[in-house]
């Protein structure tokens, strides 16, 4: 199954046999190798909170959904073979401003959905090189509760410094046609 330019896609971090996490992209591109994405600001999404509305950032099998839209305008690379999804955001004006390589596990696809487990840390890297760590302490704790393994995600982080997967070739990429921002599509909480 192939996804086509132009089709709306819910990226999905999966757990506990649910969807954690989600946001509607639009397919640019769809390989064996790699997948690409457009999330245009307002693109929908859904997130985990608790029984009082608050946002969960660790997870766990007992959460509820909220919604909300996105801020900023990305194009998300996925390769499926890395440890790693690549978001390209871009600044208000609609050039490129950063990457953020997202450590992730690929847990595969469904008609219309792409899933992946986060691993918690995450790396920004700015556009002259400046590169930032982000979210640490939650891949200590993920690693405390047993949902990751630290070392093998410290592997893969030095793997990305070591031969790093920016830029893209997609960072002065922007779509020939204007799409509004898109919906989470039907089915997307489905497994």
């Amino acid at each position: 199954m192939r996804w086509h330019p132009g089709d709306v896609v819910a990226l999905r971090d999966v757990w506990f046999g649910s969807v954690w996490r989600a946001v509607a992209g639009i397919t640019i591109e769809d390989t064996d190798a790699r997948s690409v994405f457009w999330l245009p600001a307002g693109a929908e999404a859904s997130y985990p909170v608790d029984g009082e509305g608050a946002e969960i950032r660790m997870p766990r099998a007992d959460f509820e959904r909220a919604g909300r839209r996105t801020k900023r305008t990305m194009l998300v690379v996925c390769e499926p073979a890395q440890p790693w999804t690549l978001w390209l955001h871009l600044d208000d004006a609609g050039s490129f401003d950063h990457w953020y390589v997202n450590f992730e596990h690929y847990a595969g696809r469904t008609a219309v959905a792409y899933d992946g487990r986060d691993h918690k840390l995450d790396l920004i890297v700015e556009r002259g090189g400046a590169v930032r760590w982000k979210d640490e302490d939650e891949l200590v704790e993920a690693a405390r509760l047993g949902l990751v393994h630290e070392a093998a995600v410290r592997r893969d982080a030095a793997q990305a410094l070591a031969l790093p997967p920016w830029p893209t070739g997609w960072e002065d990429y922007r779509p020939a046609e204007r799409w509004d921002a898109p919906e989470l599509p039907a089915g997307w909480d489905d497994l």
